[in-house]
């Protein structure tokens, strides 16, 4: 395992932000900046030798304080949407920021992905350590209590990424936290739509015309949301006419299944995820418009990339019959991630 550590630039009060390199004796180069935790670049070679970029991001650190899509970023204190922006801790009910007259959604303009994090890089022969820290203030966001974060990015020789969060509070408060990667495995030469989809879920969490939450599952069986065998995305016509922005109901049996697999035939090259959380938001890259040009001079067109966030339902808060997100003081918080990135003969 080989790391390096640089300055990637300053914010406007003048701390040094750090972007950190990693570089697998399997083939990935990755690069992870403590600037809202954001995963800039993912890079591997294809069964044909030839080395791309699989992630939305930017080159440079000016891009990320500008407004974007969440390019790999942390995401909280609330991942996903919260209805009217209303949640209810207790007997009170904390307004937040809405992002739209609809929702909250990934903490708007300062969320997690806006905050810089104490960072710790420890490393071996084989693997290395990214320890990133976060201490979020009572009522930061309008979120309750103060929220000691850490989020743990550990690397392997093998192409794999762990990431693991733990988190504590000293008042109850509401908890949600996945990593927003964009991945195209085709190296943006065409949309996601040439790339098969695995999602082991026999359920989908079903949406109103708001894209929030009715408190009721949908079972994916016969549906286009049936992903239980690897399927070719264009084949279900998406995302050109069906697009996913679906939080996927994932099996809890699955053990050491992935909850997620994207294959891509013509390079060889498969992204496994696997989780402990209890749902994966399945997002086709819907609003990306071409506006936003990054890595290797790319263009994030319409339907580009694919995210898979790890997470609870959204707007679980103000959903009784979902898994709930309240953090209690003396709990710990602890939710995982596993991304492992495999290239086939």
């Amino acid at each position: 395992m080989q790391c390096k550590e640089r300055e990637f630039g300053r914010l406007t009060d003048g701390r040094s932000v750090r972007l950190f390199s990693f570089e697998c004796s399997d083939g990935m180069q990755l690069e992870i900046t403590n600037y809202g935790g954001i995963i800039t670049s993912v890079r591997l070679s294809d069964k044909n030798g030839i080395f791309d970029e699989l992630c939305c991001g930017f080159p440079d650190l000016s891009n990320y304080l500008k407004p974007h899509p969440y390019f790999g970023a942390l995401v909280g204190r609330y991942a996903g949407r919260i209805g009217g922006g209303r949640l209810p801790v207790g007997d009170e009910v904390y307004q937040l920021q809405l992002h739209d007259r609809h929702c909250h959604l990934h903490g708007v303009n300062t969320g997690f992905h806006t905050r810089l994090w104490s960072a710790l890089l420890e490393s071996d022969d084989t693997k290395a350590v990214l320890k990133l820290t976060y201490m979020s203030p009572h009522l930061e966001e309008n979120y309750p209590g103060n929220l000691n974060v850490t989020a743990t990015y550990t690397i392997f020789d093998n192409n794999r990424i762990d990431l693991c969060f733990e988190a504590e509070t000293d008042r109850p408060t509401h908890l949600n936290l996945t990593n927003h990667a964009y991945f195209n495995l085709n190296g943006f030469r065409s949309s996601v739509g040439d790339h098969w989809l695995k999602v082991d879920a026999d359920q989908v969490v079903e949406l109103n015309e708001a894209m929030l939450p009715t408190g009721m599952l949908k079972p994916v069986k016969g549906s286009i949301f049936d992903f239980s065998e690897l399927i070719l995305l264009s084949s279900r016509l998406v995302p050109q006419t069906h697009e996913l922005d679906h939080c996927f109901v994932l099996n809890q049996s699955r053990k050491d299944t992935p909850a997620v697999e994207l294959f891509h035939n013509e390079t060889g090259r498969s992204l496994k995820v696997y989780t402990d959380q209890p749902g994966v938001q399945v997002y086709s890259g819907n609003f990306l418009d071409g506006s936003l040009t990054g890595n290797d001079s790319k263009t994030y067109h319409k339907h580009g990339a694919i995210c898979f966030e790890t997470q609870h339902f959204a707007d679980s808060p103000n959903q009784p019959s979902f898994p709930s997100t309240l953090l209690q003081p003396g709990q710990a918080f602890r939710a995982s991630t596993t991304y492992l990135f495999e290239v086939r003969s």
